[in-house]
């Protein structure tokens, strides 16, 4: 039979699904395109902002009137929190952030039997309790591989709905990460993307000592042909033994991304952060200090509940003074169920479109700056796709390289950068 697939959100919902992908052409199932009929569609569907709501809702009623004799199967974050919502919108197999293939086995059952008329759910309650394993690997035609090491989360942010969706801190035990990540490498991937919901806390329930730099240092010594990139971390993962502990590794990936939020204390204070913006630059300040030249990213959620003008202005003073190379831009999306959609102080609209906006030009400036420094040096490149005349791909800090040439794909390669576009650089082979 042929399945389509669905991904909306983070990487790790991405990881989840190629895994999934893995499953069904194991069993000897076709992987077709969502836009194409097929016995059955699978959407992995966010929850992190009342827009990602909407887009799961819309793209499952697309998917179901484009398709109605088609199987249609919805797990993920939104599906875990809402799952009356989604059952309301006629889908065939619904479950929520846990046992996959479970999950997975049950679409394909209800699309080889074909009982349309007599439809049953399959739900699945998500206990939580253990980690879940699936097969570590990369979305078709990728040059870098996913490794989710982490799932969870029990920050409780007061915006943030995830550690509902998710449920508490689970690990993947660090001889089983190493072992994944070898696997990768043999099949030929050249970059290896550590990611979890909260990959800071990885191993904490391992009650024995094991922190992030532990699980790090031993995926860079076992891979030392790919590239290792982090996925978000917090700041307080920053100190001075993770960086001297990490600094030796050349193929870890200088590109850091520090969750913010918001640059000024008051704010963090309400949105229940674990640290003030001295505690983050003391972060930047070792980032640099340990990987020169590194690139620091980061996110912004603007019009947060009571924001002041006064506050807003201070977050943009605070991304100025870090400097930093990349900054995603959200406005605060009022999550029911948690303590921050209570707040008095809720913005409009309006004002949270003329925030963002405000904010999105300042770290647009603060990406171009970043990106002017990197022009006369020369940058390893890994080689995705064709676009037009050119070539592009990204270097080790993940900005993005534009370099006139064909049949690239899936190779590193130095690079000197010459010139600085839009959205990245451009550069000539060296």
């Amino acid at each position: 039979m042929k399945f389509a697939f669905y991904t909306l959100g983070c990487k790790v919902n991405q990881y989840e699904t190629q895994a999934m992908e893995q499953r069904l052409t194991a069993l000897g199932h076709e992987l077709g395109d969502w836009t194409e009929p097929c016995d059955g569609f699978i959407v992995n569907t966010c929850t992190v902002t009342a827009v990602s709501d909407k887009k799961c809702r819309n793209i499952i009623r697309r998917v179901r009137k484009a398709n109605p004799d088609a199987v249609v199967g919805v797990c993920g974050c939104y599906a875990q929190t809402k799952p009356e919502e989604v059952q309301a919108l006629e889908v065939d197999v619904l479950a929520g952030t846990a046992d996959r293939m479970a999950f997975l086995d049950a679409v394909v059952e209800e699309a080889a039997q074909r009982i349309r008329q007599s439809r049953q759910f399959w739900e699945k309650a998500t206990a939580h309790r253990e980690f879940e394993r699936l097969p570590a690997g990369g979305l078709a035609a990728r040059t870098r591989a996913m490794l989710k090491v982490q799932d969870g989360c029990c920050n409780y942010c007061s915006y943030c709905i995830i550690p509902y969706a998710r449920g508490p801190i689970r690990s993947l035990p660090l001889s089983e990460a190493v072992e994944q990540a070898a696997a990768l490498a043999d099949e030929g991937y050249r970059e290896l993307v550590v990611t979890g919901i909260e990959i800071s806390s990885w191993g904490v329930e391992f009650r024995d000592g094991s922190s992030l730099k532990d699980l790090l240092s031993a995926l860079c010594a076992a891979v030392p042909s790919m590239r290792v990139r982090l996925g978000s971390l917090e700041p307080r993962t920053i100190t001075e033994d993770f960086c001297k502990t990490l600094a030796p590794f050349k193929n870890l990936c200088p590109q850091f991304h520090l969750s913010l939020q918001s640059g000024c204390d008051t704010v963090l204070k309400r949105m229940n952060r674990k640290y003030d913006t001295a505690r983050y630059l003391e972060s930047v300040t070792l980032l640099r200090q340990y990987f020169p030249h590194c690139a620091i990213t980061t996110d912004l959620i603007v019009a947060f509940p009571g924001e002041t003008e006064a506050e807003f202005q201070a977050s943009l003073d605070f991304l100025k003074t870090c400097a930093f190379a990349q900054v995603h831009v959200f406005p605060y999306s009022r999550r029911e169920g948690t303590p921050a959609a209570k707040i008095d102080g809720q913005h409009s609209n309006d004002e949270k479109a003329r925030r963002s906006n405000e904010a999105g030009a300042v770290a647009d400036a603060l990406a171009q700056q970043y990106r002017q420094v990197m022009v006369g040096r020369t940058y390893a490149v890994l080689f995705e796709q064709p676009e037009g005349r050119d070539f592009t791909g990204h270097a080790e800090n993940y900005v993005k390289v534009y370099v006139e040439a064909d049949g690239l794909h899936n190779q590193v390669l130095p690079v000197e950068i010459v010139s600085v576009e839009a959205d990245g650089v451009r550069g000539r082979l060296v």
